[in-house]
């Protein structure tokens, strides 16, 4: 699997329903597409913290839920989903879905998070592709897609859409509120803008503020994408299948997802095996760690927009629940009420040390829950029994 959550068998993905197709120019939902299990929320004018302008107009909020409102609203649960996530954080793809559920495994009956008792709740991010307003979408003035005009949004941007969303339900207060990498990173900024609304707070391989290491590693994904000349400087969208940026975004992915694997689980998966009989040296085969690159890239282009990725890893780069607030420390000390941080030990984009500092900022944690994994930053997908049994654990608590 990979930070969305979607599994990454190759020749499965490959073979699947238009995998022969030429790669759209964009794979952002569009207004008259199939909405799926989305509701949407009008944000009206949503004040932004660093465009000049002040607000992104006419903003609206692509959101799901599962599960019963409790009488006394105590049993809601947010769950906010990493970088190339989206709403559907559980259930099968459908239509209006390209894909199952993005966390299935934590989310769902029988699960820790299970709409039996829970009423859970997950909104697409500001910035994203799949039905809230992002530089796909309709810019009001013309009805043409934002494209280079979308403005550059922060995680408290997105935190405070999703205050809108819960005002809007009526929840004042989550009983918890998690998510992994970037979703644990909106997750932090709740309980630094808003503590009093957020019950108990999980981050699951995440930080509290973006280090120049994981700055560094986004700034080539970036550049990745930038330099596809058919990014056309972030206006495609017009494009036909197959003269889209997808070169450039696919290139993004592959280094992304180095960072999400560790090098002992690559090395050990891989090794300096050949991709079928295939020979790398000299005569135009593949090693097999670059097979398994390159479907990741190809798999990314066919349900994502290059845009919202730019938009989103911008986003990332200005994440600290410290700036303005005196540091992490003092921004998190205000909260006080329950946290769970875990960590994967063999992380290389998010490392144990960033679970650390929040563990010891965070007053209500008891000490960071460490998986133990050989995969890397998503073994918070893939070391399913682990996971569980730390959020089952924290929950039954709360």
């Amino acid at each position: 699997m990979d930070d969305d959550g979607i599994e990454t068998d190759a020749k499965a993905a490959d073979e699947g329903p238009g995998a022969g197709a030429p790669i759209p120019a964009s794979a952002a939902w569009r207004e008259g597409d199939h909405p799926g299990r989305r509701l949407f929320l009008p944000l009206g004018d949503l004040p932004l913290e660093a465009d000049p302008t002040g607000v992104l107009p006419g903003a609206v909020l692509a959101y799901e839920t599962w599960g019963e409102l409790a009488p006394d609203k105590s049993n809601a649960v947010y769950v906010a989903h990493a970088l190339t996530g989206d709403s559907h954080v559980f259930g099968p793809a459908e239509p209006g879905h390209h894909t199952g559920g993005w966390w299935n495994a934590m989310v769902g009956p029988d699960k820790p998070i299970d709409p039996a008792r829970h009423f859970i709740v997950c909104a697409n991010v500001i910035g994203g592709c799949q039905g809230s307003t992002g530089p796909a979408s309709a810019h009001p003035e013309d009805g043409r897609p934002w494209g280079s005009r979308f403005p550059y949004v922060t995680m408290r941007d997105m935190a405070r859409a999703e205050m809108l969303l819960a005002d809007h339900l009526g929840i004042d207060r989550w009983k918890l509120m998690t998510g992994p990498s970037m979703g644990g990173m909106r997750a932090l900024e709740w309980v630094a803008m808003a503590p009093e609304r957020v019950g108990a707070v999980a981050p699951v391989g995440s930080t509290g503020a973006t280090t120049a290491d994981q700055i560094a590693w986004s700034t080539a994904q970036l550049a990745a994408i930038k330099a596809d000349p058919r990014f056309r400087d972030g206006d495609y969208y017009d494009a036909a299948d197959g003269d889209g940026p997808h070169v450039g975004i696919g290139i993004a992915r592959m280094i992304a997802h180095t960072t999400y694997r560790s090098a002992g689980e690559l090395n050990e998966r891989f090794d300096r095996g050949y991709q079928g009989d295939s020979d790398p040296l000299g005569k135009g085969g593949l090693f097999s760690v670059q097979s398994y690159l390159e479907h990741h890239a190809r798999k990314l282009a066919r349900r994502f927009d290059a845009n919202t990725y730019v938009r989103l890893a911008q986003a990332i780069q200005s994440h600290d629940v410290g700036r303005g607030r005196g540091g992490v420390e003092t921004a998190l000390a205000r909260y006080t009420d329950p946290a769970l941080v875990i960590a994967i030990d063999s992380d290389r984009l998010y490392p144990l040390a960033n679970s650390q500092r929040l563990d010891a900022a965070l007053s209500g944690s008891e000490g960071v829950k460490v998986v133990h994994s050989p995969v890397g930053h998503d073994g918070f997908l893939v070391e399913t029994a682990q996971m569980n049994a730390f959020m089952e654990e924290f929950e039954r608590r709360l």
